[in-house]
């Protein structure tokens, strides 16, 4: 298949939604750091906060995030916005009225789409998460103490083949595990060769390990067994206290290779807080393509000539685009709820706007 030559035209398109887009974010962000500098400032004053760390430490991180945030609805503001211009101007009646089918209209937008999919997917994948590794730490230090997922009652975790640990009770006030119990499996006949059990599990930094308070121990051999049991025995396992409890939004801090090193960790143990690092994983590919819906949508709306002019364009746009954004929140819940799976989770809101998008573009003018 001959890939369609790019001309002046597309040139000019091209140009002009790109540098549009462009425009919008630089607008919008400014906007939102003069609020939220607003909101913050007393914070900062009161804690005497350095210069240097509030620019390059917070709003180095935060201005990232919330550009990849909000893409989808810049890249609706500017491809609407520069349609509309267009359309009103009467450029695309001269463009179709010359021989050129709305069909080969779309293609400098959707090369237009793909810049901006590799930008934001370039982003997502390896600028912001060591940005909001500064961001969440400042947060933290300055702003406000993290959220953290705590995990007090009947845990269990594979934190090996074949290991399995079971807790009744964590306190993370005493960094305590209660009624601690640590089972060994052969992976291959599926026997129990040792199992370890104890009132209390105290973690100790000292030396990175578990101190068992009154254990009792039996190792298996056949079809004899050894036990032994005591008062205190230091132990070093696949599992520290920060297993127990960890920030909700750790997963935007890490990279691409990390989070995955997770996520295999989190599924061997059968951690049920996977599911944020897997929202995480699959709404960093989702969100980069939703450029080309999101174009689609919006040429095929704002191409017509309107009697309002730009601005119903602009109100239907924005209408759209924080329905998609309020959409692509609310999808995540599918997830926490156990209804859908991650991944089909985070693609759901580009399918069904796809399918949108492509039902305007069939009763779009040809």
């Amino acid at each position: 298949m001959k890939l369609p030559q790019i001309k002046k035209l597309d040139w000019y398109i091209i140009k002009k939604f790109i540098g549009t887009y462009l425009f919008t974010l630089l607008i919008v962000i400014l906007i939102v750091i003069i609020f939220d500098l607003s909101e913050k400032i007393d914070k900062f004053a009161e804690q005497n906060v350095p210069i240097k760390e509030i620019v390059f430490q917070y709003y180095g991180g935060f201005i990232p995030w919330i550009l990849n945030s909000f893409s989808p609805l810049f890249v609706f503001i500017a491809a609407i916005f520069f349609t509309s211009q267009l359309a009103s101007h009467s450029e695309i009646i001269a463009m179709l009225t010359s021989g050129v089918s709305f069909k080969r209209l779309l293609v400098p937008y959707m090369i237009s789409a793909t810049v901006i999919c590799i930008f934001s997917l370039l982003m997502g994948l390896y600028i912001i998460p060591p940005a909001n590794q500064h961001r969440l730490d400042f947060e933290n230090k300055y702003i406000k103490q993290q959220r953290l997922i705590n995990q007090t009652r009947n845990i269990h975790y594979q934190i090996a083949p074949g290991q399995f640990v079971y807790v009744e009770q964590f306190s993370p006030w005493a960094n305590t595990a209660y009624r601690f119990s640590l089972e060994t499996i052969d992976v291959e006949s599926g026997e129990l060769k040792s199992k370890v059990s104890a009132e209390s599990a105290v973690w100790d930094s000292t030396f990175s390990g578990w101190k068992l308070h009154n254990y009792y121990e039996r190792n298996f051999y056949g079809e004899s067994e050894v036990v032994h049991a005591g008062r205190v025995k230091d132990t070093v396992i696949d599992l520290t206290v920060k297993d127990f409890y960890r920030r909700k939004n750790i997963v935007e801090s890490l990279t691409q290779k990390d989070l995955n090193e997770m996520i295999r960790t989190q599924e061997m143990r059968g951690d049920a807080t996977v599911k944020y690092s897997l929202i995480e994983k699959h709404n960093r590919i989702a969100m980069p393509f939703s450029a080309f819906v999101l174009t689609l949508m919006a040429v095929a709306l704002s191409s017509r000539k309107k009697r309002g002019g730009t601005g119903i364009n602009i109100g239907i746009g924005l209408a759209l685009s924080f329905s998609y954004i309020l959409f692509q929140r609310f999808s995540q819940m599918f997830v926490h709820t156990g209804i859908m799976a991650p991944m089909l989770a985070m693609w759901l809101p580009n399918i069904i706007y796809a399918v949108i998008a492509y039902v305007l573009y069939r009763i779009a003018p040809k």
